[in-house]
């Protein structure tokens, strides 16, 4: 049974609006061959997304007296969210082998996604037993 896994991309910002068409075609391409070969594993993507520059990010801290937005860009640092992927996989080696292959000038961080129960229906009997 597949799970599924999330891919963070860390790298230097990547802002399309100031790339060329060609720049822009050149980086997908790279992401093109992730997504080919997650389905050449009998896997699939869940979701993906490029994210827009850090600087039209909002902070949001939640707090007892109300939540704090603060705009970004956040701080000195060389590398940011770009994009992320969420996808499935048979077990983590097989994970870390597609994850791989995800184009960057950064590094990746990849996550097992926890299974959680969205609604008491969906609590598993071992739980249910647990609670009682």
């Amino acid at each position: 049974m597949s799970a599924e896994y999330l891919i963070v991309i860390r790298e230097p910002e990547w802002d399309p609006s100031v790339l060329s068409p060609e720049q822009i075609e050149m980086d997908l391409a790279g992401h093109k061959v992730f997504q080919e070969a997650v389905v050449a594993a009998g896997q699939r993507i869940a979701a993906s997304a490029p994210l827009r520059p850090q600087s039209e990010a909002t902070r949001i801290v939640p707090s007892a007296s109300g939540a704090v937005f603060t705009d970004g860009p956040f701080g000195e640092v060389r590398e940011v969210v770009t994009g992320f992927y969420t996808f499935t996989a048979d077990s983590p080696e097989q994970a870390r082998e597609l994850a791989a292959l995800v184009p960057t000038g950064g590094w990746l961080e990849l996550y097992p996604i926890a299974q959680v129960p969205m609604s008491a229906d969906e609590i598993p009997l071992a739980m249910d037993a647990a609670v009682e």
